[in-house]
């Protein structure tokens, strides 16, 4: 899930101490780079379950779905899969997408959030199986699946604050590893982000699909995050160069003031359709082509240059984690964060061993 904040600091200190270290940041489940990957992993069909006939209501899970004892998870550095308890999975997923850091009631909220995702996961591989997977139930690749760190992946990272990052993270995935986020009997799609462009957005203007629980909030408190806003520029050639790779019978005009036009826009701020030579791109394919940080941003030409400003970091969809931390610290529990970014839900209680 990824350009999450936790995948962000855990690359900076892996780079720091391993110069030639493999761990490259990657857009994922909490940050969309291949828009149609999400789409595809966030809406296939999942398997019946029930629920109590009351529109937005969970049931309590039964006993049929309750929560696997262990996850397999396929390494894509071995092929190996492995099976790994589930609440140290847990712990390694939050670590990975969250810095453990962050408030005790943020570390919850995170802990719910990537818990019910594994659990959407493992239950439509197991009503669907996925060759690839070799039986697994998702693998540890961050470009497909949200972000696992092993104990010794952490142990480097976190270097001597490992022990009590670990414990912090630990004590939040034992506080709430009995519970997962449910629409209408099942595991939501617990999509989350970085940070937010003060609002979240909805999955319909992401991914085209309309979800009651993913809709845009009011996320104010992104507006203060560190690198909210930031402006990249391009000049002519790249522009020509990056749309070519994905419209290869795109032509420009002599004019290069004339090749990029924001047509629409969502009421979030996120970009929705947008002209670029003579063809019209969504906002996501124009933020995947030029690697912007988020598809919500204007566009200026002068002196020859394109300059891009975005405002927030990935898809913006789902939980703001940079906003889940200030809603934190400002007293609200996991429960009300959950309750505030995906709302029509319900947490449900399941059976963990």
């Amino acid at each position: 899930m990824k350009q999450s904040l936790g995948f962000y600091f855990f690359t900076a200190a892996a780079m720091l101490l391993l110069p030639a270290a493999s761990l490259m940041p990657q857009d994922t489940l909490s940050f969309s780079g291949d828009t149609d990957l999400l789409r595809r992993s966030f809406f296939s069909p999942q398997p019946d379950s029930s629920d109590d006939g009351e529109s937005g209501a969970a049931a309590s899970a039964p006993e049929s779905e309750a929560s696997a004892e262990s996850y397999r998870v396929l390494d894509i550095s071995t092929g190996e899969v492995l099976e790994v308890p589930l609440k140290t999975y847990l712990i390694g997923a939050v670590c990975a997408e969250m810095p453990a850091t962050f408030e005790p009631e943020a570390l919850k909220a995170q802990a719910v959030a990537v818990h019910t995702y594994a659990e959407r996961i493992r239950r439509r591989n197991q009503h669907s199986p996925d060759p690839s997977l070799l039986g697994a139930d998702f693998s540890n690749d961050a470009g497909k699946y949200q972000a696992y760190y092993t104990e010794s992946q952490l142990r480097t990272a976190y270097g001597d604050a490992y022990e009590t990052c670990y414990a912090k993270a630990a004590a939040a995935v034992e506080a709430v590893a009995s519970e997962l986020i449910y629409h209408e009997g099942e595991p939501i799609i617990a999509a989350f982000h970085a940070i937010s462009g003060g609002k979240t957005e909805s999955s319909e203007a992401i991914w085209g699909e309309p979800l009651s629980y993913l809709v845009s909030v009011d996320s104010a408190a992104d507006t203060a995050a560190p690198r909210y806003q930031e402006t990249v520029s391009f000049s002519p050639d790249d522009i020509k160069a990056s749309v070519h790779k994905v419209f290869p019978d795109v032509q420009f005009s002599d004019d290069a003031a004339a090749w990029c036009k924001v047509l629409t826009v969502s009421d979030a701020g996120t970009v929705l359709t947008m002209q670029c030579g003579n063809t019209v791109c969504s906002g996501q394919q124009v933020r995947e082509m030029l690697g912007l940080r988020s598809a919500c941003f204007t566009i200026e030409f002068s002196d020859g240059v394109f300059r891009f400003t975005t405002k927030g970091y990935g898809h913006t969809v789902g939980m703001s984690q940079y906003g889940a931390n200030e809603m934190a610290k400002n007293g609200a529990s996991y429960k009300e964060i959950l309750a505030h970014y995906y709302p029509d839900t319900t947490l449900s209680a399941i059976s963990v061993s």
